[in-house]
């Protein structure tokens, strides 16, 4: 790939290193009861009508590793407990906050209403590129991760003040749902917490 435009950079290391793994003592996690009080990303994430429990349970488990406020899950999206949640939660269902709601658009109105930033994470016109958007630590957001399929609900685009649009070079038209999460809540966090 020589004449695509790509330039690479090669990174020489003076002086190798051994790194070494930390153990679970040195990583000093909270337990759930020190979780669950302490203070949260001011963050929801709007699962609307994600078919996939794998994709359910890897959200809850990022949403652990980031502090988020809550996970509303929306319609037909599965809710705890549920083996297939567990799989890729591994007991992240215990410490994150989360509820169930019937109808998606009815959870994006009471968030809205909440003083929420409501955003969905859709390929549409007049999408914001993930790289673009400006992160305002005064604000509360609620993120909306779509459907496998159909994405993120027709009613609910109505709804929301922006859409991001992660950038995407290959050829698939869509990243998997918990990917998405992992991606939109790290851009989030470091502008929020780290920067």
């Amino acid at each position: 790939m020589m004449g695509s435009g790509l330039k690479y950079v090669i990174l020489a290391f003076l002086t190798p290193k051994i790194m070494q793994k930390l153990s679970m003592e040195q990583l000093n996690r909270p337990d759930v009861e020190s979780f669950k009080a302490q203070d949260k990303t001011p963050i929801v994430i709007v699962l609307d009508n994600v078919r996939s429990m794998h994709n359910v349970g890897s959200t809850f488990r990022t949403a652990d590793g980031f502090a988020v406020e809550k996970i509303l899950l929306c319609g037909i999206t599965g809710t705890p407990p549920h083996r297939e949640i567990e799989k890729t939660a591994l007991g992240a269902t215990q410490s994150v906050v989360w509820e169930h709601v019937e109808d998606t658009l009815d959870a994006v109105r009471s968030l809205k209403k909440n003083g929420y930033t409501v955003v969905a994470i859709e390929q549409a016109a007049d999408s914001t590129a993930l790289h673009d958007i400006s992160v305002e630590t005064t604000k509360k957001y609620a993120f909306v991760f779509g459907n496998e399929v159909h994405g993120v609900s027709d009613q609910v685009m109505q709804e929301i003040a922006h859409c991001i649009e992660i950038p995407q070079f290959g050829t698939k038209h869509s990243l998997n749902v918990s990917v998405t999460v992992g991606i939109i809540l790290w851009h989030f966090i470091q502008k929020l917490k780290l920067l």
